[in-house]
Order: structure tokens, then C-alpha cells, then sequence
């Protein structure tokens, strides 16, 4: 006899765990960004308003943290744990901000890079749920990376790790995997694939995806695939395909060819079939 879609549902909530509150869990990363960088609507000045406001976001944490672990004393020390890592974390972003400042022409101040460009906000939310997934909140920093994901187009595993002063310009479509590793001052574009040969599962816990050195410059469209090494102070230009490490002081870049004609000649059919 065929069962129920309710009953369906049911059997498959027996294989859940770990479940928590997506939502809440999504507003509260986004209320903590805007706490950081004071881009809440009523502005917080004083070093006691923002020691209170952080106060509270960490219940709010540890109120998410014990759906996912259902374990008061675990979730009480990892809460802390995170809560103190963001005195390590919070110098990176700003590093991350100048470094976009810097590099980008448009880019008129701090305020403008917090406010609006959605690559600061993707590594920020990077750099919070790369915290998690160290500290085992696997689940939890997926559904803050796929938020980030979903806000910006820009899609970065969690476990993927990130130098300082990162870049990212104009964003939409970058791709890093699991088990990237990303240097110092880096700076990448739009477009750009930083991903894994194809390979089965059984291959999940080896290092599949590239290791881009300091000072390295991708520009967009370009795919990196594979666990190579980009050297350091190497410029990966637009549209390349590696799967393959390169030296450092390396420029790799896409030569194609271009055909112009006069505009009085009749235009030759490329492909064409009957």
C-alpha cells in the first residue's frame, strides 16, 4: 500500500537533525553586520549602547545555537566562544573594506563600501560562518554563507579560508570552494570559478580546489579549477581556464582572435546548414 504524502513527510523528518530556525537565524547575521559597521536605524554612539546591543544579539545566538545542539552547557560555551572570536574578526573586515576602498575608483568612503557593495558584505558574512564551521556549527554556517549567497550572488563555502585585505569587485558569480585557500591581498572579479575537478564522493575530505598565493589578481570570467597553486603576484586574466598551478609572477591570459570588416560587404555566413 502506497503511503500518505503526510506519512512521507513524517518518515522524512525522522531523518532531520540539527534543525533550528532558518529565519531567525538569517536576521540575526544580518542584524549583527549592521551592528558592526552601525547601520541600524537608530545610530549606537556610546560604548555602552554597543556593549548592550551585543549583549542581547548573544542571547539571541545562544537561543539558535540550543535548537541546533539542544544542549544548554555546549551552547553556552560556544556562543562565548564566537562572541569572542569577533575581536579577531572584526580588524580583518576593516582591512577587507580598505583594501576595496583602495582598489576601487568608485568607490567614494568606508561608509559607501558597508552600505552598499554586496562583496564586503559577502566576505563579511564569509568571515562570521567560517567561525562556526571551525567551531563544528557546520549546519548553521551553511544557511549564513547560502544567505549571503542569496543577497549578493556570491558563493563562498564556509570552509574556505581567507587571507587579509580580500577584494572583491563587483561580485556577482564568484564561486570559492570547500577547501580553497585564499592569500593576502587578493583581489577578485566578477565571473570568477575558484572550484573542483569533477570527483566521487569518496573524495570529499581531499583538498579539491585551488591555492591562490599573496598579491594575486583574477579577473572575471576566469576558471580555476583543481588544487593547483597560483603563485604569488600572478594576474590570472578574464575568460582563462586552468587546471593547473602556475608559478609565481605569472600573466595568464586568453588570446582570441578578431575579425573586422567593412560594413558595405556582405556578411559571409559562419554556420550555416540546410
Amino acid at each position: 500500500m502506497e503511503k500518505t504524502l503526510t506519512e512521507l513527510i513524517l518518515e522524512q523528518r525522522g531523518y532531520l537533525k540539527n534543525t533550528f530556525p532558518k529565519k531567525k537565524a538569517e536576521d540575526f547575521v544580518d542584524q549583527l553586520y549592521r551592528l558592526l559597521f552601525n547601520l541600524d536605524a537608530t545610530s549606537c554612539d556610546n560604548g555602552y549602547e554597543i556593549a548592550q546591543r551585543l549583549r542581547s544579539k548573544q542571547l539571541e545566538l545562544s537561543e539558535i545555537v540550543y535548537d541546533y545542539l539542544q544542549d544548554a552547557l555546549t551552547t553556552e560555551r560556544e556562543t562565548e566562544r564566537f562572541f569572542a572570536s569577533i575581536t579577531q574578526v572584526y580588524p580583518l573586515l576593516l582591512s577587507d573594506a580598505r583594501a576595496i576602498l583602495e582598489n576601487d575608483p568608485a568607490a567614494q568612503n568606508l561608509e559607501e563600501v558597508y552600505m552598499s557593495y554586496p562583496g564586503f558584505y559577502a566576505i563579511a558574512i564569509h568571515r562570521l560562518a567560517h567561525q562556526l564551521w571551525q567551531q563544528g556549527l557546520k549546519l548553521l554556517a551553511r544557511v549564513w554563507s547560502e544567505y549571503a549567497h542569496s543577497r549578493t550572488g556570491i558563493d563562498i563555502h564556509p570552509a574556505a579560508r581567507i587571507g587579509r585585505n580580500f577584494c572583491i569587485d563587483h561580485g556577482t558569480g564568484i564561486v570559492i570552494g570547500e577547501t580553497c585557500v585564499i592569500g593576502d591581498n587578493v583581489k577578485i572579479y566578477q565571473g570568477v570559478t575558484l572550484g573542483a575537478l569533477s570527483v566521487t564522493k569518496d573524495k570529499k575530505d581531499t583538498v579539491r580546489h585551488p591555492h591562490i598565493g599573496d598579491n594575486v589578481v583574477i579577473y572575471s570570467g576566469a576558471t580555476i579549477l583543481g588544487n593547483g597553486h597560483i603563485g604569488h603576484d600572478s594576474t590570472i586574466g578574464g575568460n582563462v581556464w586552468l587546471t593547473e598551478g602556475v608559478e609565481p609572477y605569472t600573466l595568464v591570459y586568453y588570446k582570441s582572435e578578431m575579425i573586422t570588416r567593412q560594413k558595405n560587404l556582405s556578411p559571409e555566413p559562419i554556420f550555416f546548414h540546410i
